[in-house]
């Protein structure tokens, strides 16, 4: 079906073809995974939606996305939760695209976006320094001109899947004399690129979603500057507001909610009065953060910029996520502990405990995101 076909379709017509085609293609052994999956695992599933052209719903579709309104977005959301989707490795469609499309040139635009789609090319965030988390303008990465060069010194940490990534994008400091919020720059490599040493670092579930990486002499050609020099403040709070808003998709709350019903349903409580109470508590905070999801996506959709509301959504998603996890390994019981699936049910209550805890953290600490919220929506003094 063209996307010409989809647009005329209704709501429930839509959610129809999109749950029937969800649910021939997803491969079988990728549904509910109980932590983020490499590249190498959900290649198959990325590329599927790919030759479906449904891998960047909220792209434009001159440059290869479905151009979706924000409810057609969520309905699709709503259809990879039930159905147990993973996620893919999506750096470069989430956060990376959006940005090229504003700020990139034409020619990175030409270069990237449709190596995106095509699985070509898998992205890596690189932000985050030893000193530099939560006050991300703090960064220390130092570029400095060298001929048609910058040379890159420093080093970035808890950068998720630079294991699995062939490019990353970084903010660098090109200017020291400069107000910290000024003289940093965005720049694009390929990690492969001599100088780039990435080491894997294990969490709590001995998975290696998260990595160091060290850039030492590092040179990268100025063409890969996105945007203005010291500009890169700029471009990189639109692009936490992407990922904000990537993070507080429903997405993940959902599947936990889900997973927290089947597991009821396994250990008979489905119809348990404090079960069933608790439970409508929590769709009914999940309906909230849908609401404010779609508000959120709807404004992006027409071009308006978001202030302090991606903060807000990313802290009510990632909290409700943690309070359904929480109720999980309550629920769970002794068998609370078991990082394997549940005896007679594939389900892993400590397994999405573990994805939760980190939630609060990245893409901004729900600390700092109340002081946002404070400045920006409260109107309360720094």
């Amino acid at each position: 079906m063209t996307l010409e076909e989809l647009d005329a379709l209704d709501d429930a017509a839509f959610r129809l073809h999109v749950r029937a085609w969800v649910e021939a293609h997803t491969p079988a052994d990728l549904r509910f995974p109980r932590r983020r999956l490499h590249w190498h695992e959900n290649r198959p599933w990325y590329l599927a939606l790919s030759k479906q052209g449904w891998l960047a719903p909220a792209w434009p579709r001159e440059y290869g996305g479905m151009g979706l309104g924000a409810a057609r977005q969520l309905i699709m959301i709503e259809e990879f939760e039930r159905h147990g989707c993973p996620r893919v490795s999506d750096m470069g469609v989430l956060m990376l695209g959006p940005l090229l499309l504003k700020h990139g040139s034409e020619d990175q635009k030409r270069r990237f976006l449709p190596s995106i789609l095509s699985g070509e090319d898998i992205w890596a965030q690189g932000y985050s320094e030893p000193d530099a988390g939560s006050d991300l303008a703090a960064l220390r990465l130092e570029a400095v001109e060298d001929g048609d060069d910058w040379v890159l010194n420093g080093q970035k940490t808890w950068i998720t899947f630079a294991n699995d990534a062939n490019w990353i994008f970084v903010l660098a400091r090109t200017d020291k004399a400069a107000k910290k919020q000024e003289g940093i720059s965005f720049l694009l490599m390929p990690t492969a690129t001599p100088g780039i040493t990435i080491r894997p670092i294990l969490n709590l579930d001995q998975h290696d979603e998260f990595c160091e990486v060290f850039f030492d002499n590092v040179r990268v050609p100025k063409d890969m500057l996105v945007g203005e020099v010291n500009k890169g403040w700029t471009y990189a709070k639109a692009l936490l507001g992407f990922e904000r808003i990537a993070i507080g998709s429903p997405r993940l709350s959902a599947n936990a909610l889900a997973a927290m019903k089947r597991l009821a349903e396994s250990l008979g409580r489905a119809d348990d009065p404090a079960f069933l109470e608790m439970h409508a508590r929590f769709r009914l905070e999940l309906a909230d953060l849908k609401a404010l999801y779609e508000r959120c996506a709807a404004a992006l959709k027409r071009g308006e910029t978001l202030g302090a509301e991606p903060s807000m959504l990313k802290l009510v998603a990632t909290e409700l996520f943690q309070r359904i996890t929480d109720a999980m390994l309550e629920l769970a019981g002794e068998n609370a502990g078991l990082l394997d699936p549940m005896p007679g049910a594939a389900l892993h209550p400590a397994g999405q405990f573990l994805i939760a805890r980190p939630s609060t953290i990245f893409g901004g600490s729900s600390e700092i995101l109340r002081n946002v919220l404070a400045r920006g929506l409260l109107e309360l003094p720094a």
